[in-house]
């Protein structure tokens, strides 16, 4: 029961997110370990990567928005039971049948995106329905969240994550193709999708709210724009990458420029955990405090386990994959780097105070610098110079957002961030970083 006591709302989330990065990399490992040709593996990562192609900017951002505005919302005020969770989910059914819409009249698009044979696109059917019910669904958790339910948080994660991967594995596992893999995953959202439902039910009035929707949609669009602005620089680096080198240069690249997945999952989650609690700016202090408080402990085991990396992501690169991609460990390295931007936690405050624009120009202006620095970078460093180039557009965002809140609010970064650990977790990482080339 004690250990009860102590979940918190921003622990369940991470928990969350944990879960279910490990059980999407335990189906990856089934699926390479199965009878399964790598074809078809390939068409089950193709599917997932459309589903969440069409859907990513706009459920990002508007998961955000939702954060920022249940507890401070214009329309409704601060009334215990209103019509948000039921207005929301109308809003990303819409946008969830309107994306599978737009998949299904774009199949010979995207089969020539692809290089998919034929001019369909596999498993069709199923994907319409897996992009119509996996939208909603991604409020659950959020839902819980907002009404304080943090064992729910992790009950719903552990049991439907878990039937995730058996209904996705078994059939694999017991000879039949992939599609029955797929129905079964999208079994597992229907599911989920009823859990949606009875949390709407139960915990908002069914009643459509013009004025809500305004309200919104006017927050979420600066959101989804900068996140997609955002999300879109990763495509442009890897076609710089392929246009200045050839595909075994795009490979080394694409296997290098991803941050740790873990640590990034953890600290999205407790970010957007925070951003309800500056929605009322009358417990601003406290919130900042615990914004403080709780990112001084992510610190104090994200940044040594960082530095570890670094100092030995030359060697695991040639073990894990093998030595041709050698050179993957470096542009890794650049990304762990950012590590030092995602500690500084001002997203949460900006979207908590429902000043979103802000959000939409630093990201413009960080693509931008990125497609800048760039085209300038690979002709000095090659790939990693694009790694590099990342690097500093994410720093200039975040320098951005600092300097707004200094000014607009008058919240200095020792406000939400223990500076003193920051800086010397941070020089720590910079000298493993410099030291790397060295070994």
């Amino acid at each position: 029961m004690n250990i009860i006591k102590h979940i918190t709302n921003v622990r369940a989330l991470q928990a969350f997110q944990l879960i279910r990065f490990v059980v999407l990399f335990l189906i990856n490992i089934i699926f390479s370990k199965s009878n399964l040709k790598l074809g078809e593996i390939g068409t089950y990562e193709t599917f997932l990567l459309i589903a969440g192609g069409v859907s990513f900017f706009w459920i990002g951002g508007m998961i955000q928005s939702l954060l920022g505005v249940y507890n401070n919302s214009e329309t409704f005020g601060k009334s215990e039971k209103n019509s948000i969770f039921f207005n929301i989910t109308l809003v990303f059914l819409f946008l969830s049948i309107l994306s599978a819409i737009l998949v299904f009249f774009s199949q010979d698009f995207i089969s020539k995106l692809f290089s998919l044979n034929g001019h369909n696109i596999p498993y069709m059917k199923i994907l319409f329905m897996y992009i119509v019910l996996s939208g909603p669904v991604n409020l659950v958790e959020y839902f819980y969240l907002l009404i304080n339910k943090p064992i729910h948080i992790i009950v719903y994660g552990l049991s439907t994550f878990a039937l995730q991967l058996v209904c996705v594995t078994l059939p694999i596992l017991l000879g039949y193709d992939l599609g029955y893999g797929l129905y079964g995953l999208l079994f597992v959202n229907i599911l989920r999708f009823g859990i949606l439902l009875i949390i709407v039910y139960k915990y908002s009035e069914l009643k459509f709210s013009k004025d809500f929707l305004k309200e919104f949609l006017k927050l979420s669009a600066p959101l989804i724009l900068g996140i997609l602005l955002s999300g879109s620089a990763q495509y442009i680096d890897a076609f710089l990458v392929s246009y200045k080198f050839d595909e075994a240069k795009l490979a080394v690249f694409r296997y290098g420029a991803k941050e740790f997945p873990i640590f990034v999952l953890l600290i999205y989650a407790y970010s957007n955990a925070m951003t309800p609690k500056f929605a009322n700016k009358d417990n601003l202090q406290s919130a900042l405090l615990e914004l403080k408080q709780e990112g001084k402990k992510l610190m104090s085991w994200i940044y040594p386990s960082s530095i570890l990396l670094i100092l030995t992501s030359k060697f695991l690169y040639p073990i894990v994959f093998n030595p041709n991609f050698a050179e993957s460990a470096v542009v890794f390295n650049v990304y762990l780097m950012i590590i030092v931007i995602r500690f500084l936690f001002t997203r949460p405050i900006v979207i908590g105070f429902k000043e979103t624009k802000v959000i939409f120009w630093s990201s413009f202006f960080e693509i931008i610098l990125n497609v800048t620095l760039s085209l300038i970078l690979i002709n000095v460093w090659g790939i990693v110079g694009v790694a590099v180039a990342t690097l500093i557009s994410y720093i200039f965002e975040s320098l951005y957002l600092i300097i707004y809140l200094k000014r607009k609010h008058n919240i200095l970064p020792n406000s939400y961030l223990s500076v003193k650990q920051y800086l010397f977790w941070t020089s720590l990482l910079i000298i493993a970083f410099v030291f790397s080339f060295y070994i």
